[in-house]
């Protein structure tokens, strides 16, 4: 018997691997879920489930499920504990789920708790970061573009010197690569893409989750750096009144009102309304033009949630207006001696997500989530005239069920995306309407113990370009409790809009010129993370750090560098990459005192009529540190933040006005602070941002002649409008 099992065991042990490790038994697993009694149906997340007699043990998800394995049971009992209800032992002999309603204990009146969240998270089979509703209060926040101050993994920046447009960059490459979803809907995409991160206000969010790589392909195909996810205030959570008030020295206020409302046992609502104004011009770098464009916002939203325990359906209703008036400092609406930019902006957008789970079957549910928006906007760069419209909608189907137990779940659904597209730059015309239907699937195992593989693959069918396959792969390894593992590889493809993604060359004298049949771009994605966990003195740590890279087989390439006054917009030829590396550590030195600094470096490149050069705008090297002290309760909290950004390469051509431009940014520092005292309801914060008062010298070129050949205030890199102090408010009652 020896000899053949010697003679094929090369050939049988990978597959034995393969199915010891994904075939479990099922009975060797217990799957259930732990609801509220007082509110049938509402799960509750974070409960305590263990063997009796035993230290296993582990806890509720998001939705209330939990998973347990048999082999790690003395008896067939669990206990069931969770804070402010009354614990249940439950026998479960001969059982494989099982439903827990906990009661209210009643004898409970105040738990203070406190503690610190994980910012990486370590259940997620992706490279997450959650951005918490604490973290959004370090810094003014006032909407989604300052949400990201105490984050490392997402830059903001400022697109120009005149329009105040700002963009993400995730993995070196720009906002427009990066899926940006509400709630996991996808939202704000194509012509709304040079201002959307002004079209959230900070008071709106509840949370952000930061996905670096490829994610699910339930979202789309449309994801290629990673997603930000912003989770929007839950009507059933969200406080009974919120109020923010937030001004600022550059003459800058914001007002901010939520209300919620449980209408009865199974209605809530949330009403959410915004302004931002700023009226005041100001030009401290002497060069005649406003350091900030003058803003005008009005933005209300509404969301409703039915929650009758197995259904559960959610809508909201979106609409905003904006003005926007940059350029000289004396520029007004339909002037003609003075270079300026206009913006005017209507939108309004409806989602609805409805599911429902099967009696006694709690892993099993099936969802719709639809949504639609129209984005209507005329807009004017000094002479050039661009206005836009587009209508959007989305819809997806989605079930879920296991394989045999909760250790092979897996999502299936069918997907349509319907998109009208026009634009308008000068006398030249653009519309492209697109009709894609798709199907979608994806396979989830988890061992329970230390493997989590997510596989899925998506077919959608575009009426302009043809098929499109989108395969994606995420597997994490726990090689202890501590130390994660993780990889991430798949495909993306998304349609350009090469003008509302490039709106920043139009406040220059650049002509756009396009070559014919633009085709869309496709790029591969892989990499992987390492987390670890730890502590120190006794006190908790993380380090985190990972690599990824991404390859473009077809990219709409904007080509600064070849030809002077002109932007040419053309099919990638040659080779296009990003290569980004992170390592962040996050450490509570004492009590209350957390520090994070992480190292980011990026290698961008791309093929420029022929020659393969630095993506512009891109700094190689940057530092993060972040410093946060908060008293017990929160009654006192100070953060500081500081950035360094490394040299980042030009894309002025070799002479303008027959003077030598630079080729290559200053390296610079910008720290932003903010102290904050709390109350019993009301909170009070006050900080500086720019703190050095560093600001980029000369950020506009050839702003003495701005309808002249050389006028560009496209090359921004560095702060524009020095120090700004704010203050506000803070009044909640929950």
């Amino acid at each position: 018997m020896k000899s053949p099992i010697k003679k094929y065991t090369l050939h049988l042990l990978p597959a034995l691997l393969v199915i010891l490790i994904t075939i479990p038994v099922a009975a060797q697993q217990l799957t259930g879920k732990v609801t509220d009694a007082a509110n049938p149906g509402q799960p509750i997340i974070g409960a305590s489930v263990a063997w009796k007699g035993t230290t296993h043990a582990t806890t509720t998800n998001a939705t209330g499920d939990f998973t347990l394995t048999f082999s790690d049971s003395i008896i067939s009992e669990i206990i069931v504990n969770y804070v402010g209800y009354t614990s249940q032992t439950i026998n479960v002999t001969g059982k494989q789920s099982v439903i827990v309603s906990l009661s209210p204990n009643s004898t409970l009146k105040e738990v203070v708790i406190e503690g610190q969240q994980e910012r990486f998270s370590s259940i997620s089979p992706t490279n997450s970061q959650i951005i918490t509703n604490r973290d959004l209060e370090k810094s003014a926040c006032c909407n989604l573009a300052e949400s990201f101050e105490t984050s490392a993994s997402v830059e903001v920046s400022t697109t120009d010197a005149v329009s105040g447009a700002k963009q993400i960059q995730m993995l070196g490459l720009d906002g427009a690569y990066t899926l940006l979803t509400t709630d996991n809907v996808p939202a704000l995409q194509g012509l709304a893409t040079p201002y959307r991160l002004n079209y959230l206000s900070g008071t709106f969010i509840e949370s952000i989750d930061i996905i670096k790589g490829m994610g699910s392909v339930l979202n789309g195909y449309e994801s290629i750096s990673g997603q930000v996810n912003v989770k929007l205030k839950d009507p059933e959570k969200t406080e009974r009144l919120y109020l923010n008030l937030y001004g600022n020295t550059q003459g800058k206020f914001d007002a901010n009102v939520n209300v919620g409302v449980q209408v009865n046992k199974v209605w809530s609502t949330a009403l959410m309304l915004h302004t931002a104004q700023l009226h005041h011009r100001s030009d401290r770098n002497n060069d005649g033009f406003m350091d900030l464009p003058l803003n005008s916002q009005y933005n209300v939203y509404n969301k409703w949630k039915y929650n009758n325990g197995n259904f559960i359906s959610e809508f909201g209703v979106n609409a905003l207006r904006e003005d926007r008036i940059g350029g000289q400092m004396d520029f007004e609406k339909g002037s003609e001696v003075y270079y300026g930019t206009t913006s005017e902006t209507e939108r309004v957008s409806a989602y609805n997500k409805t599911s429902y789970t099967f009696d006694g079957k709690p892993y099993q549910s099936i969802g719709l989530i639809s949504s639609a928006s129209n984005h209507v906007f005329d807009s004017k760069y000094g002479n050039r005239i661009y206005d836009g419209n587009q209508q959007n909608s989305n819809v997806r189907l989605i079930f879920q069920s296991i394989i045999g137990h909760t250790g092979h779940t897996y999502k299936t659904g069918l997907s349509y995306t319907y998109d009208n597209t026009e634009e308008k730059l000068d006398l030249t015309r653009f519309k492209r309407t697109e009709h894609v239907p798709g199907a979608f699937a994806e396979y989830i195992f988890n061992n329970s113990n230390n493997l989590t593989i997510v596989a899925g693959s998506r077919v959608d069918f575009h009426n302009l370009y043809g098929t499109v396959f989108s395969p994606r792969l995420n597997v994490k390894f726990d090689a202890t409790r501590n130390t994660i593992f993780r990889i991430a590889a798949g495909k993306g493809f998304r349609v350009a809009n090469p003008i509302a993604e490039n709106t920043a060359s139009l406040v220059s004298s650049r002509a756009f010129v396009f070559e014919n049949n633009l085709k869309p771009e496709e790029a591969w994605n892989i990499g992987g993370s390492f987390t670890q966990y730890f502590e120190l003195a006794g006190r908790p740590g993380a380090f985190i750090t990972d690599y990824y890279y991404t390859n473009f087989t077809n990219q709409v390439v904007a080509d600064m560098y070849t030809t002077h006054g002109q932007v040419r917009f053309s099919n990638l030829d040659g080779k296009s990459f990003a290569k980004s590396f992170q390592a962040e550590l996050q450490y509570e030195v004492l009590k209350g005192f957390d520090v994070k600094a992480a190292y980011k470096y990026y290698d961008v490149k791309a093929t420029y009529n022929g020659e393969l050069r630095q993506k512009p705008m891109v700094p190689e090297h940057r530092f993060f540190v972040n410093l946060g002290f908060a008293t017990p309760f929160d009654k006192w909290r100070a953060d500081l933040t500081t950035q360094y950004f490394g040299v980042m390469p030009l894309a002025y051509s070799e002479k303008q006005n027959g003077a030598e431009m630079p080729r290559a940014s200053e390296q610079f520092v910008v720290l932003n602070g903010q102290v904050s005292r709390a109350f019993k309801r009301w909170e009070l914060y006050t900080g500086v941002e720019n703190l050095l008062n560093y600001r980029q010298p000369s950020p506009i070129v050839g702003a003495s002649d701005p309808f002249g050949p050389d006028f560009d205030a496209s090359m921004v890199w560095g702060p524009i409008a020095g120090r700004v102090v704010y203050a506000g408010l803070r009044f909640k009652i929950n």
